[in-house]
């Protein structure tokens, strides 16, 4: 049974690792230019397929049948094929309703708006009109195709409740991108983006430090994975089976982050953790030691505090970016809060507090070399450890049984 997704760029694609525990079937990842697509379509090579950018619209005219509801959206992300015959629907739909039911958004009586023109912004119009939205709005920058542009969004709908992001701004690798100032809707409810490479985009990460509900898109994925598997199977797909699908995924790709004072433990209890969950263990203080080709506390001396942060700041960016890894930072990555973002996107981070008189003093961390600098540290610090992280973590114990309590935090 082969399946798959076709679309032009899929780098960023956990479509393979969901499918593998949804059924035993081979999942391709088929990379397409869009002149190669008639042909792939018309070969026939194929049991179902997924269809991501850009192709959710220009699949249409070489289907045998689509969906009423991919009709009414005009978007199909789902093909099966039925004994030489393609069968178009939009699974996305399915997939969207579960992200809002799972953030427990009353779309009902509000008005939406919807970053994006594309085949996924029409099903998000779709799932909101289904919803019982009372006004919905599509963004553009050009404001054609029937959109509004941004800044008449930040003019007239300041009382938008929900926005719906379906643009690919803030996607892997491109990770620094935010398509929306939040600032300018001061009654948001609720922030959905579709993009779920990284976990956590600077727009989600922007309204959940707001206090708005957010989340980026894995759920979604794995919801509309069930459903599309469910159709290449012949068979219904059940909340089991997305559950199933998002768990499995979550834990490959989510970062565990380690965030503490020197000698609280991260590199030991990194490890340790490392070797429990299957993941890739990683400290950004080695990695920034590769860089400058000596150690932290030499070119602290040599070149200062200012210049070590620099040099941190990038190692963190370039770990942050890979998922499924355990990181262990150093004990003054929190001092800057892009730090703190980039690890956030696709990790957890995990505060390992351990007492002051349980840390230890050594000549090689410049800022905590004896005993009276440490404490001043965990005093300066403590506040923010505990603001960056997700969790906090007694540290005191063993470091087994420090690793068993990130761990088991980590798997709800």
């Amino acid at each position: 049974m082969k399946c798959g997704l076709i679309g032009r760029k899929l780098g960023h694609s956990y479509s393979p690792q969901i499918h593998k525990v949804l059924a035993d079937y081979d999942y391709h990842l088929w990379e397409l230019e869009p002149e190669q697509l008639e042909a792939f379509l018309h070969g026939r090579d194929f049991v179902g397929i997924n269809v991501t950018i850009p192709y959710k619209q220009s699949v249409i005219p070489f289907l045998d049948e689509i969906s009423d509801r991919a009709k009414s959206i005009g978007a199909v992300n789902t093909i099966v094929n039925r004994q030489g015959r393609l069968y178009g629907d939009n699974t996305d739909f399915f997939g969207m309703t579960a992200l809002i039911g799972r953030l427990q958004l009353e779309l009902s009586g509000k008005k939406v708006l919807i970053l994006g023109t594309g085949g996924t912004s029409r099903t998000a119009r779709a799932v909101a009109l289904h919803l019982g939205a009372a006004e919905v709005y599509r963004l553009s920058r050009s404001g054609r195709e029937g959109a509004i542009t941004y800044e008449q969004a930040a003019a007239l709908h300041k009382d938008a409740a929900c926005v719906i992001n379906t643009t690919p701004c803030g996607m892997y690798p491109a990770v620094e991108g935010c398509p929306l100032d939040l600032d300018s809707f001061p009654h948001l409810e609720g922030v959905v983006d579709a993009v779920y490479n990284p976990l956590r985009t600077n727009l989600v990460l922007a309204a959940q430090k707001r206090g708005i509900a957010a989340e980026g898109g894995l759920y979604m994925l794995a919801a509309q994975a069930a459903y599309a598997s469910a159709l290449f199977r012949g068979c219904e797909a059940t909340i089991a089976e997305i559950d199933l699908a998002y768990q499995t995924v979550r834990y490959q790709m989510e970062n565990i982050v380690l965030i503490g004072m020197p000698s609280s433990g991260k590199t030991t209890v990194g490890r340790l953790l490392a070797e429990k969950t299957g993941k890739v263990f990683v400290d950004t203080d080695e990695l920034a030691e590769q860089a400058i080709g000596t150690s932290i506390a030499d070119y602290f001396a040599a070149r200062g505090e200012s210049a070590f942060r620099d040099r941190e700041q990038e190692a963190v960016a370039a770990v942050a970016a890979v998922g499924g890894q355990v990181i262990a930072t150093g004990g003054g990555a929190i001092l800057r809060e892009e730090n703190v973002t980039a690890l956030r996107r696709s990790g957890r981070l995990f505060f390992l507090d351990r007492s002051p008189e349980k840390l230890v003093a050594t000549a090689d961390r410049p800022l905590s070399a004896d005993a009276e600098a440490l404490r001043r540290r965990y005093t300066e610090r403590y506040a923010l450890y505990c603001a960056a992280a997700d969790f906090r973590v007694d540290g005191n114990g063993s470091v087994e049984e420090t690793a068993d309590l990130v761990e088991k935090e980590w798997i709800r």
